[in-house]
């Protein structure tokens, strides 16, 4: 099988985000999509060890941001390197709330999604947490950061909790 054919799909890049019991996590995906018109509803893939699953199932809700072009590998870094279990990644690029109660970061954004949880999907080394998209805002008319451009251009990794990852 040729995996490289999954190299040919295209993907935006996105941070996930929720807060529960008092911790606050997010981390960069790579897979969220509006999966329905009416009710509008979006679907993420989060890596079963991230502790932002953890923290999606446990809110039952989650802010999903649409990041754009004007990102550099710091902000990558800063939300897909490190863990929200011993680092607060809304510290340095600022915080704010979706109308569910959800944080996230304002910079670098063209967009930002508010989701309740309505069903959550065990597919291995991923869940799929399904959600009604109960508020979405277009922030900017910056471009989309695509996966392909932060690759060719910004010269990102994969790393091994990507849902497109291979070793």
């Amino acid at each position: 099988m040729d995996l490289t054919a999954f190299f040919t799909m295209s993907y935006g890049l996105y941070v996930v985000s929720s807060e529960a019991d008092g911790l606050k996590a997010g981390c960069i995906i790579n897979t969220a999509t509006q999966v329905t018109a009416e009710p509008p509803r979006m679907m993420v893939a989060v890596h079963k060890d991230n502790v932002t699953a953890d923290v999606i199932a446990r809110a039952g809700k989650f802010a999903v941001t649409a990041i754009d072009k004007t990102a550099d590998m710091p902000y990558i870094g800063n939300f897909g390197f490190r863990s929200s279990n011993t680092f607060d990644k809304f510290e340095k690029y600022g915080e704010e709330r979706t109308g569910n109660g959800c944080p996230y970061s304002p910079q670098h954004i063209c967009a930002v999604f508010s989701c309740d949880l309505i069903e959550t999907v065990d597919v291995g080394t991923h869940y799929l947490f399904i959600g009604d998209v109960v508020e979405a805002e277009r922030v900017s008319d910056e471009e989309p950061l695509t996966y392909s451009y932060y690759h060719s251009t910004l010269k990102g990794k994969t790393p091994p909790k990507a849902s497109s990852y291979q070793a």
